[in-house]
């Protein structure tokens, strides 16, 4: 029997401001604690795993009532990210052992001409909008347009991200990832952003996105854990936007979702499943559905539901398996910003083999969890990150 690391992001789920916050403009940022200003905020499992023992973690300047506790029952770390980045793409390939130096393109003003143009020749619609947009109002402000005339909304957020919405009766949705696919190979050098991404609609105005949301990924710029694991034999298993995060590259096998519940139910399965290697899952609807729309009580509830539900994944761990729990960056939906935020992110290991209470403080890179998990699989090195196995390990 194979060992098997099982590694959940939550995503967006940030434990405190970084040194260079204010540079992002996120200084005060605090995901944690700006959930426990929520009365339904819930975190038993999290807390016993040590949470709220994370260095730093726990100071915020919000009002939140959480502390730490006596005996964690698990390894924990706050880890620091060395790229140029706060969004999904840079934060999951750094995770995974790729650090990335010079940040994605951006777009405050919308999207130059010498993009636009071409991608309306290619797809032979013209594009509305081009501006930076909250996901559900884009679609509200555009959509009856977009209905009527067959035009691509195309908008954009802080990250680097070049999003096209349209209603699903109109383009149905192979049809939008397949213009999706068009941008991609347009979209490289100077205008290589981090995603493309479709966002499909559907309904009566003002109308609802559908669970149809498709990410389409730079590769990444060298190799990752995922790489490294498949080429030595390895089982690599995705749940969620982890296959598209990397584009396609790693996983021998994988699932997508329709939400975080969904998420949850097929990790849970797949700690039924024999293999050796690793199973990887993203559970975005904090990020996506919550953190993006300042909801800080939808956020709370969905951390508090998925620590209900912590137990149950953690009843089918096995003697050599490892469970790690963290996040890609921050999303503080207290603040008055409704992107991501420059945030420290939490890294809980948990497993009948880990030793309760280690705290490992503050990591200088992501990368220290790919080198961790390279470690203890007995696979190759990539050269970025510090392996903590030893300190993980009893």
């Amino acid at each position: 029997m194979g060992k098997r690391v099982f590694v959940i992001v939550l995503d967006s789920f940030g434990i405190g401001e970084e040194p260079d916050a204010a540079a992002w403009g996120d200084e005060g940022s605090n995901t944690l604690c700006a959930c426990a200003t929520s009365p339904h905020f819930d975190i038993p499992n999290l807390t016993k795993l040590g949470l709220c023992n994370i260095e730093g973690a726990l100071e915020s300047v919000y009002e939140h009532g959480l502390s730490p506790i006596a005996a964690p029952a698990g390894a924990f770390a706050r880890m620091q990210e060395a790229s140029q980045g706060k969004d999904s793409t840079v934060g999951h390939w750094e995770m995974a052992g790729v650090i990335s130096p010079k940040p994605f393109p951006t777009y405050p003003d919308g999207f130059p001409e010498e993009v636009l143009r071409p991608f309306e020749e290619a797809t032979g619609r013209k594009v509305i909008c081009n501006k930076p947009y909250s996901g559900t109002d884009v679609i509200r402000d555009y959509g009856r347009e977009m209905v009527e005339t067959g035009a691509l909304i195309v908008y954009t957020s802080a990250d680097s991200v070049f999003q096209i919405a349209a209603h699903e009766s109109v383009v149905p949705p192979e049809q939008l990832y397949e213009y999706c696919r068009i941008a991609r190979e347009q979209l490289v050098g100077e205008h290589g952003v981090g995603r493309v991404i479709a966002r499909p609609f559907e309904g009566a105005w003002p109308y609802q996105r559908t669970a149809r949301r498709h990410d389409f990924s730079m590769e990444p710029t060298g190799t990752t854990m995922l790489d490294q694991l498949k080429a030595e034999g390895f089982d690599v298993l995705s749940v969620g936007k982890i296959y598209d995060l990397f584009a396609h590259r790693g996983p021998t096998d994988y699932v997508l979702t329709t939400g975080n519940p969904d998420g949850i139910e097929k990790t849970i399965a797949w700690t039924s499943r024999d293999f050796n290697g690793l199973c990887y899952t993203n559970l975005v609807d904090t990020d996506m559905i919550y953190g993006h729309r300042n909801d800080v009580d939808g956020y709370a509830k969905a951390i508090s539901y998925f620590d209900a539900k912590l137990p149950e994944i953690m009843a089918n761990l096995r003697e050599d398996d490892l469970l790690m729990i963290t996040a890609d960056h921050g999303c503080d939906p207290v603040t008055p910003s409704t992107d991501h935020s420059r945030e420290y992110v939490p890294w809980l290991i948990a497993g009948p083999r880990v030793k309760a209470g280690a705290d490992l403080g503050t990591l200088p890179t992501f990368a220290d969890m790919a080198a961790t998990i390279l470690d203890y699989l007995g696979a190759s090195q990539l050269g970025t990150g510090t392996s903590r196995l030893a300190q993980i390990l009893q």
